[in-house]
């Protein structure tokens, strides 16, 4: 019997879609073929399909890969070019079923490495129910002279979690991800870069963090990230799926994450919030704009698969609008514009249009060989502030010499 290896992102919603549609795409076609589904976490997951060339040696057929690595992996020709494959049998009104957002950074020297699988930029979750409050409205106005909502600024942020702290109810004024995993607190970094004003990137394309905007996001980032009265004691051990279930079980009024924890929210079991969650774009400086990040997961196919047809029908199975809609309801994001507008999706998770406004403000890392890399530095230069004394403008001109020596 013929069998499939896939290498699955870890989280329980990706694992069941992946073991339906396996199930499903069987039945329909006759296939009597075994799927092996191994969830990893992030670092495995990049350790074993790019780094260990588990992709290229045919250790894997299949692997979730987001576009921070795709760039990389393409590169080193670990995963399949699917044009030739779309050309054939393109999946169901491909390409136009999805946002222009998430076909764009899969394709790489006129080849697509990938189809959308999961998706759902950086937002502000909040719990609405709280901020609703007749009681919270009154109070927090006589404390802060202002009227109760989502914040506007990053100085709005920092006041609503300190008036939501509560840590003998077990609620805290918000939650953050600072688990040192090469993404969580490299990505809080760009969103703080970018809502006030910055860039990754100099005017010759080249990384360049050694800036003004980057010394003001760093040191706020390190502030509100350490201050007691406003956040989760156990944000520093949380990656962002124990962020995403510590706001899913009640314990926290805010939090900045993917879209996809705030749709969690009213579909998993474990939530102690359905139908007290809402979403809102990201706070910013006040003298400049809101920003979100835009990085998504994708179905790759490894080159060095022996099973490399029935993968891509695999594929194509599983991005079908049905099975996109399935992804959803298990607690996933999906990609398509039929599934964000969908009335039965819309009714259970009344803010799942609200993805279209978030990507029109969604931003994207820059596209290059040594992103991995700069984003390990990134990561240990933010875990560096928060864990040291050390000022951020040493910080930042220490990682920038680094990135430096990266170049090849």
């Amino acid at each position: 019997m013929e069998k499939i290896r896939i290498a699955v992102r870890k989280f329980d919603p990706f694992e069941t879609t992946l073991q339906k549609l396996w199930d499903a795409f069987c039945l329909k076609n006759n296939i009597q073929a075994e799927a092996e589904m191994i969830p990893l976490e992030l670092h495995d997951l990049y350790e074993q399909t790019i780094a260990q060339k588990g992709l290229q040696n045919g250790k894997w057929d299949i692997a979730h890969l987001n576009t921070d690595w795709v760039f990389d992996a393409a590169n080193e020709k670990a995963i399949l070019d699917l044009n030739p494959f779309i050309k054939q049998n393109a999946p169901q009104n491909y390409p136009d079923g999805w946002h222009n957002s998430l076909l764009r950074l899969q394709q790489i020297n006129n080849g697509t490495y990938g189809l959308p699988f999961h998706d759902g930029p950086e937002c502000l979750i909040f719990r609405k129910d709280l901020f609703e409050n007749s009681i919270e409205k009154e109070n927090f106005e006589k404390q802060f002279g202002y009227e109760l909502q989502p914040p506007k600024t990053w100085d709005e942020f920092v006041q609503i979690a300190t008036f939501f702290n509560r840590p003998e109810e077990n609620l805290y004024g918000c939650v953050f991800a600072n688990f040192p995993d090469g993404h969580n607190m490299v990505f809080d970094f760009c969103l703080q870069l970018w809502t006030r004003g910055g860039t990754l990137v100099d005017n010759q394309n080249k990384i360049n963090i050694n800036t003004s905007s980057a010394v003001e996001a760093l040191d706020f980032y390190r502030s509100v990230v350490n201050n007691k009265n406003a956040v989760h004691p156990k944000s520093k051990v949380f990656g962002s799926v124990e962020a995403g279930m510590a706001f899913a079980e009640g314990q926290a009024a805010m939090a900045i994450n993917w879209f996809g924890f705030a749709s969690m929210c009213e579909v998993i079991e474990e939530s102690k919030v359905k139908g007290k969650v809402d979403i809102a774009e990201l706070p910013f400086d006040k003298n400049h704009k809101t920003a979100s990040l835009n990085v998504y997961w994708l179905y790759t196919i490894g080159s060095g698969s022996k099973h490399q047809k029935l993968a891509y029908d695999f594929l194509q199975f599983a991005i079908a609008p049905e099975n996109d809609k399935i992804l959803t309801i298990e607690g996933g994001i999906g990609c398509r514009k039929s599934t964000w507008n969908d009335p039965e999706i819309n009714k259970i998770i009344p803010f799942y249009h609200k993805l279209e406004m978030l990507h029109e403000n969604a931003l994207t890392l820059p596209q290059t060989p040594i992103w991995p890399k700069v984003a390990e530095l990134i990561d240990q230069m933010v875990l560096k502030a928060i864990e040291t004394g050390i000022s951020s403008e040493r910080l930042l001109e220490e990682t920038q010499n680094a990135i430096q020596q990266l170049r090849n």
